[in-house]
């Protein structure tokens, strides 16, 4: 059977599920996606099933419908408390009825009820929802297609206990019993480069000779067996664009989806001299998530390391790259947190040995995931003078209050910024996007075989060198044309950050249709204008994407004004449902809702409900997940952050991770939420590789000493590395030329995780104004057998 993300009955069977279709429509830097699920409910008796499922963080839902037999039902959006009592209205008549509301805690997750599915039927759910796609480190833009739309697969028969059943990582495809058919079609002002895919692709189909548009499928014979992602590339991808969209012909002039929509993309490229330069300046917290799922492995392949592992070797490289001069400190938070310092210490030799010693025995020993309270901990102590706040932020978790979360990171956005990296396929996109957008900072994801280290120290570069800073833009339209934003001003952008900005334009030019927009910055003190000219003419063929971003990031930002208390005088909360009901778009205060009357009667027989428990996760050679059962209300009463902490949980869980904890049941507290686990820590740790263990050598200062230790990385006995040191170089000299050496000669592959601490190398060697350098890298290329030049080590 498959997972608890999807249609489940009463008896812990899922509705059978037949076959997914999804067609996606990319538009530059935003989607739509649109999937298609077969049903078919099996059951004796009239059935009400609950479907629970993870968006991306930055999706929001624009249309639902649900056809049963040969009659389509499409939702409309209504005030969340009129749209369950209608629903509950409508059940209680024996009338079909849908019901589809956004979590109060996290705005990417959401809950369908499908009230009284007859013995037998059919069914067809077809869900909309529009998002922008993450600029990944390559300059490709992903789209990822979450769990809950590629529901994994149980086989029957394997029940591991009374009331349970048993779930397994993954089975052969032959064996799914359900097909996958998925299309995309990718429009862009920039030719299109390539389109890539953990899955298999048939090839990409251009449309035009400019290669502006494109169609690409999956391979005949795919299986919704793993998260379906698609990375896609474009010439040209750092210049700016702008897309007008045409208004709703049905909308009235004057409101957003009666006017024109134009979409701007901003994403600088840094002159080579900017990426350069780096900052000694900083006071840098590295959060890391200490729940015992950090015990689980980063993947299913062999030799993977757990999480918290992976995080232990990170920290070592963040720790031996920070520059002289700042100050660090590292919490680790779970049900409590912990800091290695009282306050934030400045980075020295001895600081920086003790906090290793405190890293090496770090474990995922501290429960659950509570981020509120190490954040307000951190927020309550004075920032230092002239040391920027830097915050990095590693969990693989979820929280219960993740728009409580993200308030308190935007109301401290003035005095830091913030980096968040979500570890694992089970990591919150809302919350791990969310604290980086309000915290003016850059969130990273790790899944599959990602290493953790390589993206991590992307960030440290971002954090260490100059930001877009400043940021103005100006819209010049002709004389008729009013420019409305609908985005909150950007703050500040990174190496490799993009923002899209969205703008409302009403009224009409009797004669220009050209308009243009104007964006100002500073990039390390130096002023830097764009000007980007556009057609007032709307782009043909682009449905109303746009639109429902735009009106989706201004309902966020009303959203967060109500939450911080500033909209109740000023009707925020009312804005957001007229918005949200004009759009057709999703939003924390309404609801969709269908009626389906069945043919003027009512439903016979009792109806069963199904409310999904919270899964057990136990470590055995076969994954189990135990599923009990219990009578479901109509409407779920108190929080679905159970269900999206179930469905991530359990998506963590049927991606095959190879070590597992007995997960005994959620403990709530408030709005925390706790996830205890069982998991002993590791009884030591895999040998580690000779890139970390030469790492591990360094001194804060970035010198290496000649030691058997170093000898031993080299591959060489101490007395080899000692004999050809030139006389008169300094034997720390040699040594760190000669680390130096190995580094470019054998460990170029990973140069973005050392890149910084060999900087720091070659600045501590010039500090020494030390003679015969170019001896010494002659010397050291000949004992290792190596070709290094001098220049390229930086000298």
């Amino acid at each position: 059977m498959v997972n608890c993300c999807g249609l489940i009955t009463v008896k812990n069977e899922p509705v059978p599920l037949k076959s997914i279709a999804v067609e996606v429509s990319v538009q530059g830097h935003v989607a739509t996606v649109s999937s298609t699920l077969q049903y078919e409910n099996q059951e004796e008796s009239p059935l009400e099933a609950i479907f629970v499922f993870p968006l991306p963080g930055e999706a929001a839902v624009c249309r639902f419908s649900a056809k049963i037999g040969q009659t389509e039902v499409v939702a409309e959006v209504q005030e969340k408390q009129k749209a369950r009592e209608q629903y509950d209205d409508s059940l209680s008549s024996g009338q079909q009825a849908f019901l589809l509301e956004e979590s109060d805690e996290s705005p990417d997750v959401f809950k369908l009820s499908v009230g009284s599915l007859p013995p037998g039927e059919k069914a067809s759910v077809s869900l909309d929802y529009v998002t922008e796609l993450a600029v990944q480190a390559d300059d490709g833009l992903r789209l990822c297609l979450p769990v809950v739309l590629n529901p994994r697969y149980q086989p029957q028969g394997s029940d591991s206990g009374s009331g349970g059943s048993a779930l397994v990582s993954s089975v052969p495809a032959a064996s799914v019993p359900y097909s996958l058919s998925l299309s995309a079609r990718v429009s862009s002002p920039h030719p299109i480069c390539r389109v890539e895919s953990n899955c298999p692709l048939d090839p990409l189909n251009y449309l035009n000779t400019e290669k502006t548009q494109a169609t690409v499928s999956l391979a005949a014979g795919h299986q919704f067996d793993r998260d379906v992602e698609l990375l896609l590339y474009y010439q040209d991808t750092h210049q700016p664009t702008a897309i007008v969209e045409a208004a709703q012909t049905s909308a009235k002039p004057g409101s957003l989806m009666g006017d024109p929509v134009v979409m701007l993309s901003l994403y600088p490229e840094f002159p080579n001299d900017v990426m350069s330069s780096m900052t000694s300046l900083g006071e840098f917290l590295f959060v890391v998530d200490r729940s015992g799922s950090m015990s689980i492995s980063m993947h299913n392949g062999s030799g993977a390391q757990d999480r918290i592992g992976s995080a232990r070797d990170t920290l070592l490289l963040l720790l031996k790259s920070l520059p002289m001069g700042c100050y660090f400190n590292i919490i680790g938070f779970g049900s409590s947190y912990e800091s290695f310092f009282p306050k934030s210490v400045e980075y020295s030799q001895k600081t920086m040995d003790e906090a290793l010693q405190k890293v090496k025995a770090m474990r995922a020993d501290l429960g659950g995931t509570e981020i509120l309270q190490p954040l307000k901990h951190i927020y309550s102590q004075p920032c230092l003078p002239d040391q920027p706040r830097q915050l990095f932020l590693f969990t693989d978790g979820e929280v219960g209050n993740t728009k409580e979360v993200l308030d308190l990171v935007k109301a401290n956005a003035g005095s830091h910024r913030c980096f968040s990296f979500g570890i694992g396929e089970g990591a919150s996109s809302a919350l791990i996007s969310g604290v980086a957008k309000q915290g003016g900072g850059q969130a990273q994801f790790i899944t599959g075989q990602d290493r953790m280290q390589p993206k991590v120290m992307q960030s440290l570069r971002f954090a260490l060198q100059p930001a877009v800073v400043d940021i103005s833009v100006k819209w010049n339209v002709p004389k008729g044309v009013s420019v409305t934003p609908l985005s909150p001003p950007i703050r500040v952008l990174f190496q490799g950050q993009r923002a899209l900005l969205y703008a409302q334009l009403t009224g009409k030019s009797s004669g220009d249709t050209e308009g243009s927009v104007t964006v100002k910055y500073s990039l390390a003190e130096q002023p830097v204008e764009n000007q980007l000219s556009f057609s007032l003419k709307p782009t043909e063929d682009t449905g109303l994407t746009v639109h429902r971003l735009g009106a989706r990031t201004l309902i966020r930002s009303l959203e967060m004004e109500e939450r911080q208390g500033d909209g109740e005088k000023k009707g925020v909360k009312e804005k957001v449902v007229e918005l949200s009901v004009q759009s057709g778009v999703s939003s924390a205060f309404t609801a969709f809702i269908a009626v389906h009357k069945v043919d003027g009667e009512a439903v016979q027989g009792p109806m069963l409900r199904r409310q999904v428990p919270t899964p057990m996760l136990c470590q055995s050679s076969m994954l189990t997940t135990m599923l009990g059962s219990s009578a479901m209300p109509r409407r779920m009463q108190g929080s679905m952050a159970m269900h999206q902490r179930m469905c991530r949980g359990l998506k963590g869980a049927l991606l095959g991770k190879g070590y597992m904890g007995f997960r005994r049941p959620r403990k709530r507290n408030g709005t925390k939420v706790q996830r205890d686990f069982d998991c002993p820590a590791p009884a030591s740790d895999p040998a580690m590789d000779p890139l970390l263990q030469l790492i591990s050598l360094q001194k804060a200062s970035g010198s290496w000493v000649l030691e058997a230790a170093l000898a031993e990385v080299l591959g060489k006995t101490e007395e080899e590395v000692a004999k050809p040191k030139p006389a008169p170089v300094d034997q720390e000299v040699w040594a760190t030329v000669l680390a130096l050496v190995w580094l470019y000669g054998f460990k170029m592959e990973a140069q973005e995780e050392w890149q910084f601490l060999a900087m720091k190398a070659v600045s501590w060697i010039q500090a020494q104004k030390a003679a015969s350098v170019s001896e010494c890298v002659q010397a050291g290329n000949t004992l290792l057998g190596c070709q290094v030049q001098k220049e390229t080590l930086g000298f």
